[in-house]
C-alpha cells in the first residue's frame, strides 16, 4: 500500500500536541526531561461520521490525544523512533477503523551549534493486513 493511494483520503489531524518527557540517550535528558511537540495524521473513512454526525461513526480526536500523552509522558525512550512507533502501534491497535498513522515527534531544545525550529523524526505506519 503505498502513500499515493491516501492523497485526497480522510483523515484526523493532532498538530502541535506539546508534553514534557524525559526519552533519550544522555543523562541529562532522562533526569530533567524536555519539551516535545508530537503531530499526528490517522487516515480513516469520515464519510459515515459526516452524514450522521455522530461521534460513534468516527474515532475521537482526544482518544488519539490520550496515546500520544501517555507515550510521551510515560516511560523513558531512548531513541524518538521509539516514541513514534509505540504512539503508531498503540493507535493503530486500539482503533481498527484506522487504516494508516503518520507520527512525527520534535524536539525544539536540542543542544546543536546552530539555529534550528527542531529536530525530529516522522514515521507512517499502516495497519497490518490478515
Amino acid at each position: 500500500m503505498g502513500e499515493r493511494e491516501f492523497v485526497d483520503k480522510d483523515k484526523l489531524i493532532l498538530r502541535g500536541l506539546k508534553f514534557h518527557g524525559f526519552h533519550g540517550v544522555k543523562p541529562e535528558e532522562k533526569k530533567l526531561g524536555q519539551k516535545f511537540v508530537i503531530d499526528v495524521d490517522a487516515w480513516l473513512d469520515l464519510s459515515d461520521a459526516g452524514k450522521s454526525d455522530d461521534i460513534s461513526d468516527t474515532v475521537s480526536y482526544t482518544d488519539i490525544y490520550r496515546i500520544v500523552k501517555e507515550v510521551a509522558e510515560g516511560p523513558s525512550q531512548n531513541l524518538l523512533e521509539s516514541v513514534a512507533h509505540l504512539i503508531a502501534n498503540t493507535t493503530l491497535l486500539k482503533h481498527p477503523q484506522i487504516s494508516a498513522v503518520r507520527v512525527k515527534v520534535c524536539k525544539p531544545h536540542v543542544a546543536v551549534h546552530g539555529t534550528i525550529d527542531y529536530l525530529g523524526v516522522e514515521i507512517l505506519r499502516y495497519k497490518k493486513k490478515n
